[in-house]
């Protein structure tokens, strides 16, 4: 393992240390470590990262896989995960990272490769790529890394992506936001109760997003609806409300949930999902369904013409110009080129 001197931190009585990254605020004796398993009180040095530049996987996705469907559009991007994650969510799709911890050394398949930040600048600029995006568990734990990395590649032209719950104090937050590019945030649910159910914080990621867009960052929303969390008709049509409240142009990814880790409900049904869609677009000009067969289609806003359409993480049409306006009306809808 990789120990990194933690940010965000101090000290309290008899050894003690409380977290200060995260709204769960871990108060750790030495020895013990946090809710994310990759943050540990290990004397003399005090709080510690256990995760600094340890990969669990790497690799070059489709920009439209994070999902960014209005940044760089038909670009692939340099995907690297880690492990850890300060939420619980029982239907996690990589659960084996976010779960992982030093006792464990080694889940399952999985084998951890350091790096450090030059490196990601070497492997971006060896296959041609234009950014780095920080995904698959949750990058935000390995904050000291992430920052450092994001650091180096804003020197060398190289765009950061996070992909992200959200789950950040607002202090590191305000660190790290002027050198993240864009963002999808995964907003899940639009309860207090449900996401403590889920080991998160709602009024955080709410500052999280709103701070993000209000910042500059290119943002980006995923809702994965699952069935007995979060499929309330009126609670998701608050958070489109809410959504619009600050931009109606922020894209929201509305995806369909499947069974997966412990929880075993059937997947949402379609027809739900369709009526979400319908909703969503009562208050946001840019809504996609994900998890779905079929294509996917940005309309202008302005004139209703089509300037993406999208079949499967594959641009099948475009007509947007060079500064991302609709090459019909020159209206400009939000796309970073």
């Amino acid at each position: 393992m990789s120990e990194h001197s933690a940010l965000y931190w101090h000290w309290l009585e008899e050894n003690a240390v409380q977290c200060d990254l995260c709204p769960h605020f871990c108060r750790l004796h030495p020895g013990k470590t946090g809710l994310c398993n990759v943050r540990t009180n290990q004397l003399p040095e005090g709080l510690v990262s256990l995760n600094y530049g340890m990969t669990s996987s790497v690799a070059i996705d489709p920009v439209e896989k994070k999902p960014l469907y209005h940044w760089k559009p038909g670009s692939r991007i340099l995907s690297i995960g880690s492990v850890g994650c300060n939420m619980a969510c029982p239907f996690c799709q990589n659960w084996p990272i976010s779960t992982w911890s030093p006792s464990k050394g080694r889940y399952g398949n999985i084998s951890l490769h350091e790096v450090n930040p030059q490196e990601l600048v070497h492997l971006a600029e060896t296959e041609g790529l234009l950014a780095v995006a920080f995904t698959y568990n949750e990058p935000l734990v390995s904050f000291e890394f992430v920052l450092d990395a994001a650091k180096t590649l804003k020197i060398h032209d190289l765009s950061t992506v996070i992909v992200s719950n959200g789950l950040i104090c607002h202090d590191p937050l305000d660190e790290i936001a002027s050198y993240i590019d864009a963002a999808n945030i995964d907003i899940k649910a639009f309860t207090d109760l449900a996401y403590r159910t889920m080991g998160g914080n709602l009024d955080t990621v709410l500052h999280t997003i709103e701070s993000l867009f209000r910042k500059g960052v290119h943002l980006e929303l995923t809702h994965l609806v699952v069935p007995g969390i979060n499929d309330r008709i009126e609670e998701f049509r608050e958070m489109t409300k809410w959504i619009s409240s600050f931009s109606d142009k922020i894209p929201l990814h509305i995806s369909r949930y499947f069974p997966h880790h412990k929880w075993t409900e059937p997947p949402t049904n379609l027809i739900l999902m369709k009526e979400f869609d319908t909703i969503a677009r009562e208050y946001l000009k840019y809504v996609y369904m994900g998890n779905v067969s079929g294509e996917s289609i940005t309309r202008c806003w302005s004139c209703g013409n089509r300037i993406l359409t999208r079949t499967g993480y594959s641009i099948s049409e475009q007509n947007i110009d060079n500064a991302g306006k609709c090459k019909f009306c020159g209206a400009e809808n939000g796309i970073v080129i």
